[in-house]
């Protein structure tokens, strides 16, 4: 038996999961929560197998913040995240948390059957509009941010988001116009980014606003 947990703040949309997976005979369904602070209290206390996550909880904390915090409290738990979107951002951040499913809520029953199979069993299930070898690019980028952009970089990146202009951020560390630009180039490069809006999507989803850095 694969003992189930399932998020959503959505009483009808949460019931309804249930109702459809007590149907599988390998299913047990452990404990409900409708928001991330209570998923984190209800998976300590269960440990369930596999956590359907809804990812939009207005109430609390969201799906993304809960699931990284459940798989730093649990052993063996596992998390299948639920979401109306299949955006790249998105992806990229489920990769990053290490989060071993993805599907859109629009899926069949049996998509999220297979997702708990599959995760339960050490797999990754991402079902979404993003081409394979593409999701393969975002998992090799994961877990490396922090070696793969040095500080420096890392402060551009930082202040590109802060709308700070190439002319700003030389004057703000001391170095001209051009090897800012340099410098954007090289950090594209390295994350495989095609543009600056990327670029600034990239450093708000792994949180470099939070960073604390010297600016010259």
């Amino acid at each position: 038996m694969i003992k189930v947990m399932v998020v959503d703040d959505h009483v009808l949309i949460r019931r309804g999961i249930v109702m459809l997976l007590e149907g599988y005979a390998d299913i047990e369904i452990v404990g409900e929560a409708s928001n991330g602070d209570e998923a984190i209290v209800t998976a300590v206390n269960q440990q369930p197998d596999v956590i359907l996550m809804d990812i939009s909880m207005p109430d609390g904390l969201d799906g993304f913040t809960a699931a990284e915090e459940i798989l730093k409290q649990t052993e063996n738990t596992k998390v299948v995240l639920l979401s109306m979107h299949d955006e790249e951002v998105y992806i990229q951040k489920a990769i990053q948390l290490d989060v071993g499913g993805y599907i859109l809520k629009k899926s069949q029953g049996g998509e999220l059957h297979e997702a708990i199979q599959t995760v339960h069993n050490g797999g990754r299930y991402y079902k979404v509009g993003i081409p394979e070898d593409q999701l393969e690019k975002l998992s090799q980028h994961r877990g490396k941010e922090s070696s793969i952009l040095s500080t420096r970089e890392k402060e551009i990146v930082r202040l590109t988001i802060l709308g700070y202009s190439n002319k700003q951020i030389s004057e703000r560390l001391y170095i001209s116009p051009k090897t800012v630009e340099n410098h954007k180039a090289n950090i594209m490069q390295k994350l495989g980014l095609k543009n600056k809006s990327e670029m600034i999507q990239y450093g708000i989803n792994n949180s470099y606003l939070d960073l604390k850095l010297n600016n010259h």
